[in-house]
């Protein structure tokens, strides 16, 4: 029989793909199921995305790339950053990946390893720490609550600072919270972040779902020099409703893109050429369907928190960004609900 490695008997399944799969096997099997689980915008892909996949099959655009994606690609990522960010990052600066989740391993993968340590302020997003632990590295969390809107401050990433930290994994707007760090509260970061010498992951692939008066920035653009010590993580899957079409993207120093391309090079090739086509129709082209999508998804949550404020025992910030709500159903436990006793949330 063969032996399973340690590493693998390590690594947890992704407990939201996990959840997904549970519920299209309860569906398939008749039974009704109300899936949230995963974190997908549940649109189609808007039309002139689709076509311009349809277009890119038709002229044979269904071979090999470039390793780390087509310079086409990498050069419109390029243009979106200057006209959205006023960020000049050039294509050699940006490598295209399958999904903004493969290129937070990428980074992870040539940045860290055995021995440093990865700070990640909590909640966070089910594959943060597993993906620092693959690499040997240690995932340092620190917990984040309710009352501070479920972000992290400068004076909470210094204390866990040691000489071990590499980096800090940062995520706004945030899932599963919804939080969307303020330019001063990102500010007092990125100034930290300088003075100690530690780099940045920022996973901004919700950049574009915020609501109200609530802005997403770019870290990198936050301080002269902190574009060499910021990888910006995003890709159009939450965006352009493109969770299948497997595109995200990394911005980083050039030195640091090479290394992830040359790993990249030896796991998974060039992402699908077909989606990189239509990645670029969704950068270069009609921008109105991402304020529809924008639109309904804030509906959707006034409508949400509006019932769960109204639910006894419970406890809800409106959320202003992302699609999630985050709720405190801590009242509850160590009492009967549903004929069973509430242990901790996930028995709620």
């Amino acid at each position: 029989m063969l032996g399973i490695s340690k590493l693998a008997l390590s690594v947890q399944p992704s407990a939201t793909l996990a959840a997904g799969a549970k519920a299209r096997q309860l569906r398939a099997q008749g039974v009704k199921v109300f899936d949230f689980s995963l974190g997908e915008p549940d649109f189609p892909t808007p039309e002139h995305i689709c076509q311009a996949a349809i277009a890119a099959m038709k002229s044979g655009q269904t071979h090999y790339t470039i390793a780390h994606g087509t310079v086409e690609l990498r050069t419109a990522i390029s243009r979106w950053y200057k006209k959205v960010y006023n960020l000049d990052c050039t294509p050699d600066q940006i490598i295209v990946s399958n999904g903004a989740k493969h290129s937070i391993h990428n980074a992870l993968l040539t940045l860290v390893g055995p021995g440093d340590e990865v700070i990640i302020p909590t909640p966070f997003w089910v594959s943060y720490s597993d993906l620092v632990s693959m690499t040997g590295a240690t995932p340092v969390l620190i917990p984040c609550s309710m009352e501070a809107d479920f972000k992290v401050s400068a004076a909470q990433i210094k204390k866990a600072i040691t000489p071990k930290t590499k980096l800090l994994l940062i995520n706004s707007p945030s899932n599963p919270t919804g939080a969307v760090y303020t330019h001063a509260e990102l500010e007092a970061i990125a100034d930290l972040v300088l003075e100690a010498n530690i780099g940045v992951i920022s996973d901004e692939i919700y950049e574009q779902l915020v609501y109200g008066d609530a802005k997403a920035t770019c870290f990198a653009t936050l301080r002269e020099g902190l574009k060499a010590k910021t990888i910006t993580i995003s890709g159009v899957s939450k965006t352009y409703a493109m969770t299948g079409w497997r595109i995200g993207w990394a911005i980083a120093p050039e030195p640091v893109v090479k290394a992830m391309a040359n790993i990249q090079s030896q796991e998974t090739s060039n992402p699908c050429s077909v989606s990189q086509a239509a990645a670029i129709a969704a950068l270069d082209g009609p921008q109105e369907c991402v304020g529809v999508m924008r639109k309904e998804f804030e509906s959707r949550r006034d409508f949400v928190i509006k019932k769960l404020q109204g639910m006894p025992g419970i406890k809800c910030k409106v959320p202003p960004g992302a699609f999630y709500a985050f709720f405190d159903v801590s009242s509850y436990f160590g009492k009967s609900f549903a004929g069973k006793t509430v242990i901790d949330s996930a028995s709620f």
